[in-house]
């Protein structure tokens, strides 16, 4: 018993258009591998493979830095509330003199003074600790947050985390070494910087 055409030995014609027998068949309309996909309806289309982006697109869930940074950066902390911010935590550190005060009122050869001296030690490089974290994790002090400014990366808008703070503290140096200088750059810098800012890419802003 036959099937087809008795000429044919495998009794059957390949289809019209098909692949031969051992390749893998090509779905109607869909294109090959390294063309562009048709996109569905209601969803932009996207580049294929290896095809190149098109100026100004953008992948899916990542922001624009240049937009990110300058079109919603809040605007830089003039000197003067870096100033006041500075002040109010120099205050807030006073307050860890306290015990101290109170032992070297009460004299020196007395055990509670030598009690009250170490714990104001103790508060003094708690409290210290303490707002480095604070400014490193959420960009401000007490200082900062009592005048409305915070500290940020500048490159994205973030903290700039507990050890660059770090840094960023040990790099004020650079502006007390010239004559201070560096502390009053913000007065006319356009980025409201100080050298210690410069240097370890941060900025004060508002808000």
């Amino acid at each position: 018993m036959s099937f087809g055409d008795p000429n044919n030995p495998y009794g059957q014609q390949p289809p019209q258009g098909g692949q031969p027998y051992g390749y893998p068949q090509q779905p109607q309309g869909q294109p090959g591998y390294g063309y562009p996909q048709q996109a569905p309806q209601g969803v932009p289309p996207q580049a294929g493979y290896g095809y190149p982006q098109q100026p100004g697109q953008q992948y899916p869930g990542y922001p624009d830095p240049q937009q990110q940074m300058y079109g919603g950066r809040p605007p830089y902390a003039h000197w003067g509330l870096r100033f006041l911010a500075t002040l109010v935590d120099g205050l807030v550190l006073l307050l860890a003199y306290v015990p101290a005060v109170i032992g070297a009122a009460m004299g020196s050869d007395s055990a509670a003074a030598g009690i009250l001296g170490l714990i104001s030690i103790v508060a003094i490089f708690g409290v210290a600790i303490w707002m480095l974290v604070q400014e490193g994790k959420s960009g401000q002090t007490v200082g900062k947050k009592a005048l409305g400014i915070r500290l940020l990366r500048e490159i994205d808008g973030q903290p700039m985390g507990v050890g660059m703070a770090f840094v960023r503290r040990l790099a004020h140096f650079l502006d007390s070494i010239a004559c201070y200088l560096g502390w009053l750059w913000p007065l006319w810098d356009d980025k409201k910087q100080t050298f210690a800012d410069k240097v370890c890419s941060s900025v004060v802003v508002k808000g």
